[in-house]
Protein backbone atom coordinates (compact mmCIF):
# COMPACT_ATOMS: atom_id res chain seq x y z
CA UNK A 1 0.00 0.00 0.00
CA UNK A 2 2.67 2.60 0.63
CA UNK A 3 4.42 1.53 -2.72
CA UNK A 4 1.30 1.79 -3.85
CA UNK A 5 0.82 5.65 -2.62
CA UNK A 6 4.16 6.74 -3.59
CA UNK A 7 3.59 5.44 -7.15
CA UNK A 8 0.07 7.33 -7.15
CA UNK A 9 2.06 10.70 -5.57
CA UNK A 10 4.57 10.15 -8.68
CA UNK A 11 2.00 9.74 -11.17
CA UNK A 12 -0.22 13.05 -10.06
CA UNK A 13 3.13 14.98 -10.18
CA UNK A 14 3.79 13.69 -13.70
CA UNK A 15 0.42 14.43 -15.05
CA UNK A 16 0.44 18.20 -13.18
CA UNK A 17 4.07 18.95 -15.31
CA UNK A 18 1.93 17.65 -18.14
CA UNK A 19 -0.53 19.71 -17.97
CA UNK A 20 2.31 22.60 -17.34
CA UNK A 21 4.34 21.56 -20.08
CA UNK A 22 1.95 21.60 -23.28
CA UNK A 23 2.46 24.83 -24.78
CA UNK A 24 -0.76 26.18 -23.63
CA UNK A 25 -1.33 28.59 -20.83
CA UNK A 26 1.64 31.17 -21.81
CA UNK A 27 1.64 34.37 -24.14
CA UNK A 28 5.46 34.80 -26.20
CA UNK A 29 7.23 36.52 -28.92
CA UNK A 30 9.62 34.45 -30.71
CA UNK A 31 11.69 34.29 -33.50
CA UNK A 32 12.26 31.64 -36.20
CA UNK A 33 15.99 31.74 -37.37
CA UNK A 34 15.52 29.36 -40.30
CA UNK A 35 12.01 30.30 -41.45
CA UNK A 36 12.51 33.91 -41.33
CA UNK A 37 10.03 34.86 -39.22
CA UNK A 38 8.75 36.80 -35.82
CA UNK A 39 5.77 35.27 -33.83
CA UNK A 40 3.44 36.91 -31.29
CA UNK A 41 1.79 33.64 -29.61
CA UNK A 42 -1.63 33.24 -27.56
CA UNK A 43 -2.09 31.06 -24.58
CA UNK A 44 -3.69 28.81 -26.75
CA UNK A 45 -0.40 27.51 -28.34
CA UNK A 46 -1.45 29.59 -31.56
CA UNK A 47 -0.05 31.84 -33.71
CA UNK A 48 -1.83 35.54 -33.83
CA UNK A 49 0.78 37.71 -35.65
CA UNK A 50 3.98 37.31 -37.40
CA UNK A 51 6.23 39.02 -39.81
CA UNK A 52 9.41 38.20 -42.18
CA UNK A 53 12.85 38.57 -40.81
CA UNK A 54 15.14 36.66 -42.10
CA UNK A 55 17.96 34.65 -39.90
CA UNK A 56 16.54 36.84 -36.64
CA UNK A 57 17.74 36.37 -33.68
CA UNK A 58 16.78 39.12 -31.12
CA UNK A 59 13.16 41.07 -30.60
CA UNK A 60 11.75 43.11 -28.29
CA UNK A 61 7.86 43.92 -27.65
CA UNK A 62 8.08 47.64 -26.67
CA UNK A 63 5.74 49.33 -24.87
CA UNK A 64 3.71 50.87 -27.44
CA UNK A 65 3.16 47.75 -28.89
CA UNK A 66 5.42 47.77 -31.80
CA UNK A 67 8.13 44.59 -32.75
CA UNK A 68 11.94 45.98 -33.21
CA UNK A 69 14.16 42.66 -34.36
CA UNK A 70 16.89 41.65 -36.00
CA UNK A 71 16.94 40.91 -39.96
CA UNK A 72 20.30 39.04 -40.34
CA UNK A 73 21.93 42.05 -41.82
CA UNK A 74 19.37 44.97 -40.46
CA UNK A 75 17.29 45.89 -37.70
CA UNK A 76 13.55 46.53 -38.05
CA UNK A 77 10.62 48.39 -36.11
CA UNK A 78 7.16 47.48 -37.23
CA UNK A 79 3.69 48.28 -35.43
CA UNK A 80 1.01 45.72 -35.04
CA UNK A 81 0.01 46.82 -38.26
CA UNK A 82 3.00 46.03 -39.94
CA UNK A 83 3.75 49.41 -40.62
CA UNK A 84 7.71 50.28 -40.57
CA UNK A 85 8.66 53.07 -38.36
CA UNK A 86 12.47 52.57 -37.71
CA UNK A 87 14.83 50.28 -39.99
CA UNK A 88 18.73 50.24 -40.31
CA UNK A 89 20.74 48.43 -42.85
CA UNK A 90 23.98 46.86 -42.80
CA UNK A 91 26.82 44.83 -45.18
CA UNK A 92 27.50 43.41 -41.67
CA UNK A 93 25.64 40.20 -39.85
CA UNK A 94 23.48 41.32 -37.45
CA UNK A 95 22.82 39.35 -34.38
CA UNK A 96 21.53 42.29 -31.50
CA UNK A 97 18.92 44.91 -30.98
CA UNK A 98 17.79 46.78 -28.41
CA UNK A 99 15.67 49.66 -27.80
CA UNK A 100 17.70 52.07 -25.28
CA UNK A 101 15.88 54.76 -22.74
CA UNK A 102 17.31 57.90 -24.83
CA UNK A 103 14.99 56.75 -27.73
CA UNK A 104 18.26 55.43 -29.67
CA UNK A 105 18.58 51.83 -31.28
CA UNK A 106 21.65 49.70 -29.77
CA UNK A 107 22.74 47.42 -32.90
CA UNK A 108 25.75 44.63 -32.72
CA UNK A 109 27.42 44.28 -36.12
CA UNK A 110 29.33 40.90 -36.26
CA UNK A 111 31.60 40.84 -39.10
CA UNK A 112 32.08 44.46 -38.52
CA UNK A 113 32.55 44.16 -34.80
CA UNK A 114 30.91 47.33 -34.14
CA UNK A 115 28.37 48.33 -31.28
CA UNK A 116 26.37 51.01 -32.42
CA UNK A 117 23.87 53.53 -31.06
CA UNK A 118 21.70 54.54 -33.71
CA UNK A 119 19.12 57.68 -33.65
CA UNK A 120 15.57 57.27 -34.77
CA UNK A 121 16.68 59.52 -38.28
CA UNK A 122 19.39 56.61 -38.67
CA UNK A 123 22.19 58.68 -37.70
CA UNK A 124 24.96 56.55 -35.92
CA UNK A 125 25.18 58.86 -33.04
CA UNK A 126 27.90 56.28 -30.92
CA UNK A 127 30.75 53.65 -31.96
CA UNK A 128 32.44 51.29 -30.47
CA UNK A 129 34.80 48.75 -32.06
CA UNK A 130 35.85 45.81 -30.85
CA UNK A 131 38.17 45.08 -33.99
CA UNK A 132 40.33 47.53 -36.14
CA UNK A 133 38.79 49.30 -39.05
CA UNK A 134 38.42 46.88 -42.25
CA UNK A 135 39.13 43.58 -40.71
CA UNK A 136 36.22 40.87 -41.03
CA UNK A 137 35.16 39.01 -37.45
CA UNK A 138 33.45 36.14 -39.72
CA UNK A 139 29.85 35.28 -38.68
CA UNK A 140 30.80 33.26 -35.76
CA UNK A 141 32.65 37.03 -34.08
CA UNK A 142 29.47 37.99 -31.70
CA UNK A 143 25.53 36.89 -31.32
CA UNK A 144 23.74 38.53 -29.04
CA UNK A 145 24.62 41.81 -26.95
CA UNK A 146 23.39 44.17 -24.66
CA UNK A 147 24.41 47.71 -23.52
CA UNK A 148 24.10 47.75 -19.34
CA UNK A 149 22.29 50.47 -17.04
CA UNK A 150 26.09 51.14 -16.16
CA UNK A 151 27.07 52.23 -19.58
CA UNK A 152 28.91 49.41 -20.61
CA UNK A 153 28.49 46.93 -23.33
CA UNK A 154 27.97 42.47 -22.47
CA UNK A 155 29.12 40.99 -25.72
CA UNK A 156 28.72 37.14 -26.15
CA UNK A 157 31.56 36.37 -28.63
CA UNK A 158 30.51 32.90 -30.04
CA UNK A 159 33.52 31.93 -32.03
CA UNK A 160 36.07 33.17 -29.06
CA UNK A 161 34.05 31.19 -26.47
CA UNK A 162 33.64 34.10 -24.25
CA UNK A 163 31.77 36.87 -23.31
CA UNK A 164 33.53 40.10 -22.71
CA UNK A 165 32.25 43.49 -21.00
CA UNK A 166 33.75 46.86 -23.05
CA UNK A 167 33.85 50.10 -21.46
CA UNK A 168 32.43 53.67 -23.36
CA UNK A 169 36.13 53.65 -24.86
CA UNK A 170 36.28 50.25 -26.12
CA UNK A 171 38.33 48.87 -23.40
CA UNK A 172 37.39 44.81 -22.03
CA UNK A 173 36.77 45.31 -18.10
CA UNK A 174 35.85 41.70 -18.02
CA UNK A 175 35.98 38.60 -19.94
CA UNK A 176 33.49 35.18 -18.87
CA UNK A 177 34.53 32.14 -20.21
CA UNK A 178 31.51 30.54 -21.86
CA UNK A 179 33.22 26.75 -23.47
CA UNK A 180 30.50 25.93 -25.91
CA UNK A 181 30.50 29.67 -27.90
CA UNK A 182 27.92 31.71 -26.19
CA UNK A 183 24.64 33.02 -27.71
CA UNK A 184 23.21 35.23 -25.42
CA UNK A 185 24.07 37.14 -21.93
CA UNK A 186 22.28 39.37 -19.75
CA UNK A 187 23.40 40.83 -16.44
CA UNK A 188 20.90 40.66 -13.88
CA UNK A 189 20.34 43.31 -11.14
CA UNK A 190 22.49 41.41 -8.09
CA UNK A 191 25.27 41.54 -10.66
CA UNK A 192 25.40 38.16 -11.55
CA UNK A 193 25.42 37.12 -15.13
CA UNK A 194 23.43 34.71 -17.27
CA UNK A 195 25.12 33.35 -20.55
CA UNK A 196 23.86 30.82 -23.09
CA UNK A 197 25.90 28.48 -25.38
CA UNK A 198 25.32 26.60 -28.07
CA UNK A 199 26.40 23.29 -29.65
CA UNK A 200 29.96 23.06 -29.33
CA UNK A 201 31.81 20.67 -27.03
CA UNK A 202 31.06 21.48 -23.71
CA UNK A 203 27.61 23.62 -24.93
CA UNK A 204 24.16 23.09 -24.95
CA UNK A 205 23.67 24.73 -21.51
CA UNK A 206 22.60 27.90 -19.67
CA UNK A 207 24.42 28.90 -16.86
CA UNK A 208 24.96 32.40 -14.22
CA UNK A 209 28.10 33.38 -12.68
CA UNK A 210 28.32 35.63 -9.90
CA UNK A 211 30.61 38.93 -10.11
CA UNK A 212 33.68 36.66 -9.36
CA UNK A 213 33.25 34.25 -12.03
CA UNK A 214 31.97 31.46 -10.17
CA UNK A 215 29.50 29.28 -11.69
CA UNK A 216 26.19 29.51 -9.21
CA UNK A 217 23.26 27.65 -11.65
CA UNK A 218 23.40 25.59 -14.86
CA UNK A 219 21.34 23.84 -16.65
CA UNK A 220 23.10 21.40 -19.30
CA UNK A 221 22.06 18.24 -21.91
CA UNK A 222 21.62 15.51 -19.61
CA UNK A 223 19.50 17.29 -17.00
CA UNK A 224 16.71 17.25 -18.19
CA UNK A 225 14.93 13.64 -18.09
CA UNK A 226 12.99 13.22 -21.50
CA UNK A 227 14.19 16.78 -23.31
CA UNK A 228 17.12 17.38 -25.67
CA UNK A 229 19.28 20.28 -24.88
CA UNK A 230 20.98 21.38 -28.38
CA UNK A 231 21.98 24.73 -28.81
CA UNK A 232 20.96 27.26 -25.99
CA UNK A 233 20.04 30.28 -27.94
CA UNK A 234 17.68 33.08 -26.52
CA UNK A 235 16.35 33.17 -23.02
CA UNK A 236 14.55 35.10 -20.39
CA UNK A 237 14.71 35.37 -16.80
CA UNK A 238 11.76 35.61 -14.91
CA UNK A 239 10.61 37.06 -11.98
CA UNK A 240 10.20 34.38 -10.24
CA UNK A 241 13.74 33.00 -10.82
CA UNK A 242 12.57 30.36 -13.62
CA UNK A 243 14.30 30.58 -17.02
CA UNK A 244 12.79 30.25 -20.22
CA UNK A 245 14.92 28.98 -22.80
CA UNK A 246 14.93 29.00 -26.44
CA UNK A 247 16.48 25.28 -27.49
CA UNK A 248 17.53 26.16 -31.01
CA UNK A 249 17.16 23.08 -33.07
CA UNK A 250 19.28 23.72 -36.32
CA UNK A 251 22.31 21.63 -37.10
CA UNK A 252 20.52 19.26 -38.22
CA UNK A 253 18.07 18.86 -35.29
CA UNK A 254 14.42 19.95 -36.62
CA UNK A 255 11.74 18.37 -34.73
CA UNK A 256 13.80 16.36 -32.40
CA UNK A 257 13.31 18.52 -29.37
CA UNK A 258 11.03 21.47 -27.67
CA UNK A 259 11.62 24.81 -29.26
CA UNK A 260 11.05 26.08 -25.51
CA UNK A 261 11.67 24.88 -22.38
CA UNK A 262 11.09 26.69 -18.61
CA UNK A 263 12.95 25.78 -15.67
CA UNK A 264 12.88 26.34 -12.09
CA UNK A 265 15.91 26.73 -10.09
CA UNK A 266 16.20 23.64 -9.44
CA UNK A 267 15.48 22.57 -12.68
CA UNK A 268 12.12 21.50 -12.37
CA UNK A 269 10.75 21.22 -16.14
CA UNK A 270 7.24 23.43 -16.04
CA UNK A 271 6.14 24.60 -19.39
CA UNK A 272 7.53 23.65 -22.77
CA UNK A 273 6.23 24.30 -26.01
CA UNK A 274 6.78 22.38 -29.96
CA UNK A 275 5.17 23.51 -32.42
CA UNK A 276 7.09 21.74 -35.59
CA UNK A 277 4.51 22.38 -38.15
CA UNK A 278 4.75 26.19 -38.01
CA UNK A 279 8.51 26.74 -36.38
CA UNK A 280 11.69 25.05 -37.31
CA UNK A 281 14.25 26.85 -34.83
CA UNK A 282 13.78 29.14 -32.29
CA UNK A 283 16.31 31.76 -31.41
CA UNK A 284 15.02 33.72 -29.03
CA UNK A 285 11.78 34.37 -26.70
CA UNK A 286 10.02 36.63 -24.65
CA UNK A 287 7.37 35.67 -21.95
CA UNK A 288 5.07 38.63 -22.44
CA UNK A 289 2.56 37.48 -19.23
CA UNK A 290 6.15 38.70 -17.25
CA UNK A 291 5.28 42.83 -16.38
CA UNK A 292 7.60 46.15 -16.71
CA UNK A 293 9.10 48.12 -19.22
CA UNK A 294 11.61 46.39 -21.63
CA UNK A 295 13.28 49.55 -22.57
CA UNK A 296 13.91 50.32 -18.57
CA UNK A 297 15.78 47.03 -18.46
CA UNK A 298 12.91 45.62 -16.85
CA UNK A 299 12.98 42.83 -19.37
CA UNK A 300 15.79 40.10 -18.65
CA UNK A 301 16.43 39.06 -22.03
Amino acid sequence: MKHWGVMAAGMLAAAAIADAADGTGKRFACADYTAGKVFLVGADGKVEWEHSAKNCNDLWVLPNGNLLFSTGHGVLEVTREKKEVFRYDSKSEIYACQRLPDGNTFVGECNAGRLLEIAPDGRIVKEIRMLPEGKDGGHGYIRNARKLASGNYLVSHYGEQVVREYDKDSKVVREIPAEGGPHSSARLPNGNTVISCGDRKGGSRVFEVDPDGKTVWQVAEGDLPGIKLTFMAGFHRLPNGNTLMSNWLGHGKFGQAPHLVEVTPEKKVVWTFSDHATMRTISTVIDLGVPGDPVAGAILH
